[in-house]
């Protein structure tokens, strides 16, 4: 099987006598027509080299070192972090580190208990949670549950964020450095960007599902080779496998692969029509191989997904308009160099969504990079397949410096079937892909060029490198502590008030903005259930609705949020106190649990007092045992 015309580097040819050769590998070969003969443990004078002179740059050991550099790169980013995972936060933060160690220890219920993967009411009981509809990351969780058994979610958590960044990295590395150019440093140069862009880097605070994208670069690789395969069968059961995993890691980013490969191969058949003669046989067979295995494998988790308890259809209105301001392009990403986050509100939709944030050198470089290389086709598809997804990114309205401009062609496409559930903004990390690809070309051609002009260029590409990178160099992500979970969770003592088919209600109530109660039930690995938390679900709690953050409205969730928000305690009525306690009964609570070291404990003490009663200490938590209010004989 030969890779598809698109990939495969072109060969170059020795001026002397236009012969082709494959410089990576002649890299390591001694000047032409110098042939050297001297035993590779000898010096020049016969004597014996010492280690350092015999040591050979093998093509694995370059490797080998650049997958340690994005290694230490990542742990760079990563730094704060790991002084203390449990303890310690990125700065930038929303509520998604703990949805995402929640789901890391729903993992280990599935692999140690065999609990259903697709679905759980170990949190908002007892209506319960759709996984499959929330990135519940089974295929990063299922792997990480020894780390997570070991040393708790909160590792796990930064272990996944540091292999994304650098995972990331290194697979496209791989790809690139076997399939897109010989020299190992354009590669490098293409990689690094697509593992530590500034969109990577601000999803890095929240979401690993969506920086762990290693197996992107081989879907692309694979889709390409069958453009051109000998055996369509087996190439399309390849990718059906890899397009499997992938589903079970981020479904977004699969769709947005998908869409991507689509375009960039329209863009290549436009200019070169000839290519659909060659490609259309392989295509017609390996696709719907491909399509028949990955829907087989996958068919019932997206019917849980769109058809089970709690599915909902559609995004949630306060993220469906997510989209990029066109100034962001040209702006630098907050956790980068030249970052300033004050500087970048209003940009995008929030902190954890700088998709675009080139900053104005790496823009301007990506073009010139474009007209340099625009004879070529695959520059000429690479950059219409980055415009196209940089436009979709923009969303419904376009801005300008938050000011709309005019309506987006996103508006056109928002209402189509699995386009509804995309948030726009993240169509822009196709844009950075791209762009890793322009660099690594740019770089590969530059180190190619002979005669003259090669010192020329080599030194204009390294200055324009470093003039368009040094802004976005990835800087160690901002930390903030947060609330250890109480000791009365980690020494068990919940155990002697909460059954099996109890709950534990955390106060405040689990919610979008207050999920210190989901790390709780995380560091038991789900041992308890909670009622609320953070998650997609349809509205109301009705299947099939659109959908919203959170379930159904909640009067004593609501009624304690605004009192840690606040500080003040209301004055209840019994109409108050009769509806909190049959929802108390709806969640079948067992206690409830409120830090002493809660910034508004005693307000919160007082307000929970007047609906259930007067609290008990244990250890660092007040405790409510309410139990004898919502039995349910009672």
């Amino acid at each position: 099987m030969t890779a598809p015309p698109v990939l495969d580097p072109p060969v170059e040819q020795v001026p002397a006598t236009g012969a082709p050769v494959d410089r990576a590998a002649t890299v390591d070969a001694p000047a032409r027509g110098v042939p050297d003969r001297r035993p590779a443990t000898a010096d020049r004078d016969g004597a014996a080299a010492p280690a350092w002179r015999r040591w050979r740059w093998t093509s694995r050991r370059k490797d080998l070192t650049v997958y340690g550099i994005f290694l230490l790169a990542a742990l760079w980013v990563t730094n704060q972090i790991w002084v203390d995972p449990a303890g310690r936060v990125a700065s930038l933060y929303s509520s998604d580190p703990a949805q995402v160690q929640f789901f890391l220890a729903h993992s280990v219920r599935v692999v140690l208990h065999g609990e259903f993967p697709f679905f759980t009411d170990q949190f908002n009981y007892p209506d319960g949670v759709n996984l499959m509809a929330n990135t519940a990351v089974l295929a990063l969780g299922i792997p990480m549950v020894p780390v997570t058994l070991l040393f708790g979610p909160a590792v796990s958590f930064v272990v996944l964020v540091t292999l994304g960044l650098s995972g990331t990295a290194a697979a496209w590395y791989h790809v690139f450095s076997r399939h897109l150019v010989r020299r190992r440093l354009a590669a490098a140069v293409g990689a690094w960007f697509c593992g530590f862009s500034p969109a990577m880097l601000s999803h890095a605070n929240w979401h690993p599902n969506i920086i762990s994208q290693f197996l992107l670069p081989f879907i692309v690789w694979r889709v390409m080779v069958l453009t051109r395969s000998t055996r369509p069968v087996r190439d399309g059961a390849l990718l059906a496998l890899l397009v499997t995993a992938q589903a079970f890691i981020n479904e977004e980013i699969l769709l947005f692969t998908a869409l991507a490969c689509g375009v960039f191969l329209t863009a290549m058949v436009v200019q070169r029509p000839a290519l659909w003669s060659v490609a259309w046989r392989p295509l017609a067979k390996g696709l719907p191989v491909c399509t028949l295995l990955a829907g087989s494998l996958l068919a019932y988790p997206l019917y849980i997904q769109f058809a089970g308890p709690m599915a909902y259809h559609g995004l949630s209105d306060a993220v469906r308009d997510y989209g990029n301001d066109i100034a962001a392009f040209f702006a630098p990403g907050s956790p980068t160099f030249g970052g300033n986050e004050r500087a970048n509100v209003n940009l995008a939709p929030n902190y954890s969504e700088e998709n675009a944030f080139f900053g104005w050198s790496l823009s301007l470089l990506a073009v010139g990079i474009v007209v340099w290389l625009r004879r070529e086709v695959l520059v000429r598809a690479l950059a219409a397949t980055g415009f196209f997804f940089a436009v979709l990114s923009l969303g419904e309205r376009v801005s300008w410096w938050d000011r709309n401009l005019f309506t987006g062609p996103w508006d056109l496409l928002v209402r189509l079937p699995l386009l509804d559930a995309v948030v726009p903004t993240r169509f822009a990390l196709i844009t950075s892909v791209v762009i890793g690809m322009l660099l690594a070309l740019a770089v590969q051609r530059a180190w190619t060029l002979r005669g003259a002009e090669w010192r020329h260029a080599k030194t204009v590409t390294v200055a324009a490198l470093v003039l368009a990178l040094l802004p976005i160099v990835p800087m160690p992500l901002k930390v903030t502590s947060r609330p250890p979970v109480p000791a009365f969770i980690t020494a068990d003592r919940w155990r002697q008030y909460v059954g099996p088919d109890q709950t534990l209600v955390p106060v405040p109530v689990p919610s979008m903005g207050n999920t210190h109660g989901m790390r709780w039930a995380a560091s038991t690995n789900l041992d308890f259930k909670i009622p609320g938390g953070y998650f997609l679900a349809p509205r109301n709690g009705n299947t099939g609705d659109p959908g919203r953050f959170g379930g159904r409205p909640s009067g004593i969730g609501e009624l304690l949020d605004e009192v840690a928000t606040t500080g003040r305690s209301p004055k209840l009525n019994d109409r108050q106190r009769r509806r909190c306690l049959d929802e108390l009964r709806h969640w079948n609570a067992a206690v409830l649990v409120l830090p002493v070291g809660h910034q508004h404990a005693e307000p919160l003490r007082r307000t929970v007092e007047q609906l259930v009663g007067p609290a008990k200490r244990e250890l660092d938590v007040w405790v409510w045992d309410v139990r004898p209010l919502t039995a349910r004989t009672a």
